[in-house]
């Protein structure tokens, strides 16, 4: 079970930028095409913005074509919760860190791979570290 990692908010805006608290922490999105990493092909592990938590390793990414960094999976199945979203008049599955439970993006089920999944993540939500 993941250790949560629980903030007031006020030391989450500390934290976070005006855009990472926007999406982290109030569930927004990023216009596409827009964030850092949509076109980032350099290998490398991507975590958390808000917590540091590893969450996907650029070997499961890909491009889309959505607009958002796309992946296959996380890097481990406890790292994110997946929860049902049903706002704007849409039944979707959000995704979240496990630790922080910052908002992360949606997964949806036409990406590429054995599973089919494509987690489609907001640039914004994540800490990118190059591999050495």
């Amino acid at each position: 079970m993941t250790e949560k990692l629980t903030l007031s908010d006020a030391e989450w805006r500390e934290r976070l930028t005006p855009e990472q608290y926007q999406i982290l922490r109030r569930g927004g999105t990023e216009r596409a095409f827009t964030g850092k990493y949509e076109g980032n092909k350099a290998p490398g592990l991507y975590a958390c913005a808000g917590c540091g938590t590893p969450l996907f390793s650029s070997e499961t990414k890909y491009n889309s074509g959505s607009g958002w960094p796309s992946y296959t999976a996380p890097v481990a199945a406890d790292a994110v919760d997946e929860l049902v979203d049903q706002s704007h008049g849409m039944v979707r599955t959000e995704v979240r860190c496990a630790t922080c439970e910052g908002h992360l993006g949606h997964v949806f089920p036409d990406g590429p791979g054995p599973e089919g999944l494509r987690y489609c993540i907001n640039s914004a939500s994540l800490a990118f570290t190059p591999k050495d």
